[in-house]
C-alpha cells in the first residue's frame, strides 16, 4: 500500500496541472499517429514494423513507445498514474534524442537546411516530464482523488 501511496502522491499545484495538460496534449497526437494513423501517421502495424525492421529495435520497444505516447498522454491529461506516464514519456524522448535527433544538432529544422530535426523539443518535453515525476499531477488529477481516499 505504501508503494501505491508514493506513486499517487501529488502536490495540489495548479502548475503541475498546467504542465501535465500541456505535455499530454502535445504528446497525444504523436501517439494517435502511431495507434490510429491519424494526423499523417502510419498506424499501429506499420509503426511496429518500422521500429523493428528499419530501426532494428526489439519488438517490445515500439509497444512501449506507443503505450507511452498514447496511454501515457491520456494518463497525463486525466491525471492518472502521472508519475508512471511522465517517466514513460521522458524515456521515449530520451530514446528519440539518442537514436534519431542527436546527429541533427540542437535546433529544429525550421528552414529545411538540416538532414532532420534537432533535439530542442525533446529536451523541453523531458524537463516537463521530470518535473511531473517529482511532483505528481497536481490539482484535479485522478491520482489526487484516489490518494485522498486511501487508508492512512
Amino acid at each position: 500500500m505504501d508503494s501505491l501511496k508514493k506513486l499517487l502522491k501529488t502536490n495540489e499545484s495548479v502548475s503541475s496541472l498546467i504542465l501535465r495538460l500541456a505535455l499530454g496534449l502535445v504528446i497525444l497526437p504523436h501517439g494517435a499517429q502511431k495507434v490510429f494513423g491519424w494526423f499523417g501517421g502510419h498506424g499501429f502495424g506499420p509503426t511496429v514494423d518500422f521500429f523493428t525492421t528499419q530501426m532494428g529495435f526489439p519488438v517490445v520497444v515500439p509497444y512501449l513507445v506507443i503505450a507511452s505516447e498514447f496511454l501515457g498522454a491520456l494518463g497525463l491529461i486525466f491525471g492518472f498514474l502521472v508519475r508512471l506516464s511522465a517517466a514513460g514519456i521522458f524515456y521515449v524522448m530520451l530514446g528519440a534524442v539518442v537514436a534519431v535527433h542527436w546527429g541533427n544538432g540542437f535546433f529544429m529544422n525550421w528552414f529545411g537546411n538540416q538532414s532532420g530535426e534537432g533535439f530542442e523539443y525533446h529536451l523541453l518535453a523531458m524537463a516537463i516530464a521530470a518535473v511531473l515525476v517529482l511532483t505528481g499531477g497536481g490539482k484535479f488529477s485522478i491520482d489526487q482523488w484516489i490518494a485522498q481516499r486511501l487508508p492512512k
